[in-house]
């Protein structure tokens, strides 16, 4: 992993990032893409039983994350043969293990990151996303700092990578929602590990 400078997780830095996440006009399309999801999942469509109603969540969700699923249809049936919204109740995490993969056209595809973030909607305060930018970010103060021992695929473990998260929390001493927590990581890794530079 390449050398970066990234200033040391604290509750001041998380204040700043929660603040930018608020305020910046540079972020506004992201803002306006998650008043819309939160809209759609909690007030529009709340359930998951009818598959027209997956399939829009599914298609905005997709469309919106940039999660490149090309054929969404599989995915969003897939959903609706868990019968999720007893285990989403319930804040069964192993939920999204078992969305994330799903077999297209005779073939095992593995939609981790999607499942999380499928998963997220429903309730943001307590279930963190899963995306790229975080997985760096934990990676990167794992080697800095020591700050909880993992292995790279344990993020991919969504009951590990939340476990992560905590410990994350615990040993920087921030009070905060996962939800802050997620928006924090994501800001972060956004600013210092994309190639396209903008935030800090």
């Amino acid at each position: 992993m390449e050398k970066v400078t990234i200033p040391t997780p604290c509750q001041q830095q998380l204040n700043h990032y929660c603040k930018k996440w608020k305020n910046d006009k540079k972020l506004e399309n992201y803002r306006m893409q998650e008043q819309s999801l939160n809209k759609l999942f909690h007030e529009l469509l709340p359930l998951n039983n009818d598959i027209s109603e997956i399939l829009i969540k599914s298609s905005v969700l997709n469309d919106f994350y940039s999660t490149n699923i090309f054929t969404i249809y599989p995915v969003a049936k897939k959903i609706q043969s868990l019968d999720i919204d007893k285990y989403l109740k319930e804040g069964d995490a192993d939920l999204v293990m078992d969305i994330k993969n799903v077999t297209i056209n005779g073939k095992n595809k593995n939609f981790y990151s999607f499942a999380t973030k499928y998963y997220s909607h429903h309730d943001a305060m307590n279930h963190p996303i899963y995306d790229a930018y975080v997985d760096k970010v934990l990676r990167h103060f794992r080697h800095k700092d020591k700050f909880y021992s993992f292995k790279n695929e344990d993020l991919k473990d969504y009951c590990q990578f939340k476990r992560t998260l905590i410990e994350f929390q615990h040993y920087y001493k921030i009070n905060c929602t996962l939800k802050d927590l997620d928006r924090y990581l994501w800001l972060l890794g956004k600013a210092f590990f994309n190639k396209y530079k903008s935030i800090p």
